[in-house]
């Protein structure tokens, strides 16, 4: 069941993409070959966009997209390191959860008002809808991460390691722990 959620997450990511591509490129070729557009495209886009960034931001905590400065937490003992990455989760679910809230709030008060959207002939509330879910869904992923490092699966609140990843593509090992280390090895070729 976990991978079809995950499969959904990733579809609707690359649908969003691709279809605010297609409506820019068609925005394009209708204003400078036809002097012509959609009225509603460039808002479309938008919205479109800040669906993808909202659904995105909880997958980027699924895959470890994230980047973030972890240099000294690396270099933590375990548990050191797992209660740090705990204490990361909490405050970023407890920023999800004034933010889910907040939003909710808001779009409670878009459909009390009726308030629609500026191009496009429907109320604002249905294209602003994900602020909550978008949110709700990264403090759900936070949680599982936490679940991760509270059950020993990991070993703390794991980033994007990009200078692991370019060292690897050049040959190196690096150890799983950090880049300050002085355990770098020449891959034998």
């Amino acid at each position: 069941m976990t991978r079809v959620i995950n499969h959904l997450e990733e579809g609707f990511i690359a649908f969003l993409l691709a279809a605010m591509t297609i409506l820019t490129f068609v925005q394009v070729v209708l204003r400078y070959v036809f002097n012509s557009g959609i009225i509603w495209g460039v808002e479309a886009t938008s919205y479109m966009f800040a669906w993808m960034v909202l659904f995105g931001m909880s997958y980027g905590v699924r895959v470890h997209a994230h980047i973030g400065i972890d240099l000294l937490v690396k270099n933590l003992p375990g548990a050191t390191r797992r209660v740090a990455g705990l204490i990361a989760i909490g405050l970023c679910v407890l920023y999800a959860g004034i933010m889910a809230w907040g939003s909710y709030a808001y779009i409670s008060r878009l459909i009390r008002l009726g308030i629609e959207a500026e191009d496009i002939p429907i109320e604002r509330w249905m294209l602003t809808v994900i602020l909550p879910i978008g949110f709700a869904l990264l403090g759900l992923r936070l949680l599982q991460e936490a679940y991760a490092i509270v059950s020993g699966r990991r070993s703390g609140f794991e980033l994007a390691d990009e200078a692991a990843d370019v060292l690897k593509e050049q040959g190196l090992n690096v150890s799983s722990t950090d880049l300050g280390a002085t355990d770098l090895d020449r891959k034998s070729r």
